[in-house]
């Protein structure tokens, strides 16, 4: 038997706003998700994206306590380098942090990084246009 790749879980200080977050990047969480101990957002493949407030997490883990951030991050593959630096200004005029301004990285992609109300790292990137010599 192998463990298959199912779900990423994050652990939300504050569900409403954790929800909202995600919603703006087009996770598709349930009506009343942002009110409720553990919502679930459907991904492609079949992955889903898991979110539990920290009550949620201490009624089974009355230890756990919350890191201290930057040690992770999920990615989103944007349509394009233009629609790369327009998420990125909704979530910072929303309120979000943003970690990283949106830049041309070497490898070939417009590459920026916000954070998620709990500092999880979100990468926004999209391929460059390819340039003839």
């Amino acid at each position: 038997m192998t463990p298959r790749f199912d779900a990423i879980g994050l652990v939300a200080s504050d569900m409403a706003a954790s929800v909202a977050f995600y919603r703006r990047l087009g996770f598709a969480f349930p009506e009343g998700a942002e009110t409720e101990p553990h919502a679930e957002a459907q991904l492609s493949g079949g992955l889903r994206l898991l979110l539990d407030t920290e009550e949620t997490v201490r009624s089974f883990h009355p230890a756990w306590q919350p890191g201290t951030g930057g040690r992770s991050s999920i990615a989103l593959l944007c349509e394009s380098p233009a629609e790369v630096d327009a998420v990125y200004e909704e979530l910072l005029a929303a309120g979000h942090h943003g970690e990283l301004k949106p830049w041309d990285a070497v490898w070939g992609q417009r590459y920026a990084a916000v954070q998620d109300p709990d500092g999880n790292g979100v990468d926004l990137f999209a391929p460059l246009p390819a340039t003839s010599s």
